[in-house]
C-alpha cells in the first residue's frame, strides 16, 4: 500500500511532527534571541562559549532534526500538490523524483554539516 506522505506514512504524525518541530525551532530561536539581547557587545569567544555549552549543543541539535523534519515535510506536501501529471503532464513523476531527491540531499547534508559543526570538538 502506498504511504499517506513521505516522512512516517501517516498525515496525521506529519501534522504532529511538523507542529512539534515548529514549537522547538520557535524555543531555540526565543533563546538564541534572548542570550544576544541579554549579552549585547559580545565577543567571538563569548558567543562560543555560550553555543558549545552542552545544553546548547542539545538545544542546537534539536533545533537541526526539527528544521529538517519540518522541511522535509513542507516540501513532499508541496510537490504531491503541485508536481503532479494532472498539471504538468507526464513529466511531473521524474520532476517530482528530481525535486525528492534535491531536498532530501540538502536536508542530510546540512544535518550532517551541522552536527559536525556543534559535536566535532
Amino acid at each position: 500500500m502506498k504511504s499517506a506522505t513521505g516522512f512516517t506514512g501517516s498525515g496525521s504524525r506529519d501534522w504532529f511532527i511538523q507542529r512539534v518541530s515548529a514549537v522547538v525551532l520557535a524555543v531555540y530561536t526565543v533563546v538564541v534571541l534572548g542570550w544576544i539581547l541579554c549579552n549585547g557587545g559580545f565577543n567571538f569567544e563569548q558567543w562560543y562559549g555560550f553555543m558549545m555549552t552542552t545544553p546548547m549543543k542539545i538545544l542546537s541539535l534539536l533545533s537541526v532534526l526539527s528544521l529538517v523534519a519540518h522541511a522535509w515535510i513542507g516540501m513532499w506536501q508541496v510537490f504531491t500538490d503541485y508536481v503532479t501529471t494532472r498539471q504538468m503532464g507526464p513529466s511531473a513523476n521524474g520532476l517530482r523524483i528530481v525535486l525528492t531527491s534535491a531536498v532530501i540531499i540538502a536536508v542530510l547534508a546540512y544535518a550532517i554539516w551541522a552536527i559536525q559543526i556543534f559535536w566535532a570538538n
